[in-house]
């Protein structure tokens, strides 16, 4: 770019910066965004972008492929029921310390490196949960484990970093209401949940899809912006099916609860974060009111 570009690429992002400043957006790491750590760098250097400019970004981050891989180390075997994982009480020990020893402080420390200011959060000082149960093969209800849904949100922490000028970076576990153990939590759920509780503008969710695609064979058929109208329509007719379903019910559910926009953004694509955010076409879907 030479420096007309570039200037014209800060006025394009000028108004958006002015709508957004003193707001919070919620952003959901997983997938394959967080596979390449190059690609995770330029994610944690965005949200410090955004942190500049007076937007106050909260993480809520996955880790399932690092989960998988730990467990095999430990001679467990995958099994997921439904789309969700089994954790026993063996997996969920391991699913806890790949998430709060690894994953999460990584995160933390790439913020800071970059100038920001971050602090990790384990998911069960933030989500409550209760055990669930999903249908399997046949219909019927399984248990798998240690694996819960969010039924409420502990939100003093959180406010207490988010007062400071300090980036959350959480992790997708809850507390059970009933022991106070550890629960195992999808992390898309966990921060539809933490969205919703908080009203935020901007869900937005990075993981390694492009975002609805009319053409699910097709990457050029990406859709810019659909309604909660005509996802459930798509829902419907089949357009969307498979592990998309969950994320957008889960994205309608937020915008029900007061959610201004949720965005599907492909974080395989360097700086997809500010792309999506702060240009007029962005680079996923949008789903609004």
């Amino acid at each position: 770019m030479n420096p007309i570009e570039k200037a014209d690429s800060l006025i394009e992002a000028l108004p958006y910066l002015q709508a957004f400043r003193g707001k919070t957006f919620l952003i959901k790491m997983g997938g394959a965004a967080m596979e390449d750590p190059e690609l995770v760098a330029k994610v944690m250097r965005d949200i410090v972008f955004l942190e500049v400019a007076g937007i106050n970004p909260i993480v809520v981050h996955g880790g399932g492929k690092a989960i998988s891989a730990a467990m095999e180390n430990a001679g467990l075997a995958a099994t997921f029921v439904g789309g969700f994982r089994v954790t026993t009480d063996q997996a969920i020990d391991i699913v806890s310390r790949v998430l709060s020893e690894e994953i999460n402080p990584s995160l933390v420390r790439m913020i800071r490196d970059f100038g920001g200011k971050a602090v990790g959060i384990a998911g069960y000082d933030v989500f409550l949960g209760e055990k669930l149960k999903v249908a399997g093969p046949d219909g019927r209800l399984v248990d798998i484990g240690r694996v819960g849904e969010v039924v409420g949100c502990q939100l003093s922490h959180m406010d207490a970093a988010q007062q400071a000028g300090i980036v959350p970076v959480i992790s997708p576990l809850a507390a059970e209401l009933a022991t106070g153990k550890s629960l195992n939590i999808n992390a898309d759920l966990a921060a539809a949940a933490l969205a919703k509780e908080l009203r935020v503008a901007k869900l937005v969710y990075l993981s390694d899809v492009p975002g609805l695609l009319a053409n699910p064979h097709d990457p050029s058929s990406l859709i810019q912006s659909v309604t909660r109208k005509q996802a459930e329509e798509m829902i419907a007719d089949g357009s969307i099916s498979g592990g998309m379903i969950p994320k957008i019910r889960s994205a309608i559910d937020a915008l029900n609860a007061g959610v201004r926009k949720v965005h599907f953004v492909d974080g395989r694509q360097p700086h997809a974060l500010l792309l999506e955010i702060f240009t007029d076409g962005g680079i996923g879907t949008e789903v609004v009111r």
